[in-house]
């Protein structure tokens, strides 16, 4: 199996609602996602996917839906507040995890029809989580 991997970095803002730590408060990441596409064999031009491809698909997305935005989980007290602000928010049904903000960036590549493997989101330097789908070991 061959695949490639395209990094996108972008800057985001949320807090972890309940969270026993200093993750409870609003914080931002410099955050990295890794967009890794898989294929059997190499199309006509000896590629997985051409990485121009992947940016174009998947950085514009991720600048116009994450990028520079505070992501709420919808039960967060404070969204009226930071919306009445003219905050840009993006407001989801769970916490929003590095878990889960890969997975909402992987189920986007599959919109694409992208053979995605996996999604890798950075927060930082030392701090990565993870999604794939299971039958893809």
């Amino acid at each position: 199996m061959y695949t490639v991997t395209r990094e996108i970095d972008f800057c985001y803002g949320h807090r972890l609602i309940n969270h026993p730590g200093k993750c409870r408060h609003l914080h931002g990441h410099n955050g990295k996602a890794e967009i890794v596409l898989f294929s059997q064999k190499l199309n006509s031009q000896s590629m997985v996917r051409d990485f121009e491809e992947i940016k174009s698909l998947v950085e514009s997305w991720i600048d116009t839906e994450l990028d520079h935005k505070m992501i709420l989980c919808k039960t967060d007290p404070l969204i009226p507040a930071l919306k009445a602000l003219g905050e840009r928010c993006l407001i989801i049904d769970e916490h929003p995890t590095a878990e889960v903000l890969s997975k909402m960036i992987y189920d986007y590549c599959k919109t694409q029809n992208l053979p995605i493997y996996e999604v890798g989101l950075w927060e930082n330097e030392r701090s990565r989580a993870s999604y794939r789908e299971q039958s893809k070991q």
